[in-house]
């Protein structure tokens, strides 16, 4: 069985009525359309799998400020984000030091949720309102039985997004903050413009004055 809330219990066929949506509707099903467009670039459904699919569907909005786990807490979701920005951090020595950023199109995935009941040592938290479709163990299960090569992608999901966090692991015991900065302005230049400069400093480990200093340097001289 694979790591609890394995993510692929989401998704909606898009359909046309033939009358005028309200917005709360034309919201939903710009949603659905986001995912059906990120998961179209993994692997086409047929119409009895997208709809199978879409029987399991579950969003949920969240404000900004709200937690989605915290340090203690058994983790038995995942979130794929539709909107917003999540924000990953644990307490070391009663200080929040950020680890991570699960944004659109990425998934928030546990790493304690590889072991069964294991409790979270890490804290989620929204810093803008976010949308999110909710990944359940249940469903999943349920699909997997009627649909077994939902399984194969899903774990190939998994792989990749526990693959991103160990690059982002290793890349700040390797890299000089100055690096890991620079390395965020190559592949997720929109978290510099929308994250408080003093989440981006936790997360690259350092003060947010030494991150003032960086910019500045990078401002003057960029990288060849």
């Amino acid at each position: 069985m694979l790591p609890a809330s394995t993510p692929l219990f989401a998704l909606n066929q898009h359909k046309t009525w033939g009358y005028s949506l309200d917005q709360e509707n034309l919201n939903k099903l710009l949603m659905h359309e986001k995912f059906i467009n990120y998961f179209s670039r993994i692997s086409p459904l047929s119409k009895e799998e997208s709809d199978a699919i879409a029987e399991s569907m579950q969003t949920a909005a969240y404000k900004k400020g709200d937690y989605l786990l915290k340090e203690g807490q058994v983790s038995e979701n995942t979130y794929f984000v539709l909107e917003g920005c999540i924000r990953e951090y644990i307490l070391s020595d009663g200080e929040e030091k950020t680890t991570n950023f699960f944004s659109e199109e990425q998934w928030a995935i546990s790493l304690n949720s590889l072991s069964p009941k294991s409790s979270a040592t890490h804290n989620w938290v929204c810093i803008e309102d976010t949308t999110v479709v909710v990944g359940d163990e249940q469903q999943a299960q349920k699909l997997f039985k009627n649909f077994p090569r939902f399984e194969t992608i899903s774990r190939a999901i998994m792989e990749s997004a526990f693959a991103e966090q160990k690059e982002a692991l290793t890349s700040y015991y390797t890299d000089s903050p100055e690096q890991r900065y620079r390395k965020l302005l190559k592949t997720r230049p929109e978290l510099v413009q929308r994250i408080p400069q003093y989440h981006l400093a936790s997360y690259i480990g350092i003060k947010p004055e030494s991150l003032s200093r960086i910019r500045k340097r990078i401002n003057s001289s960029p990288l060849e």
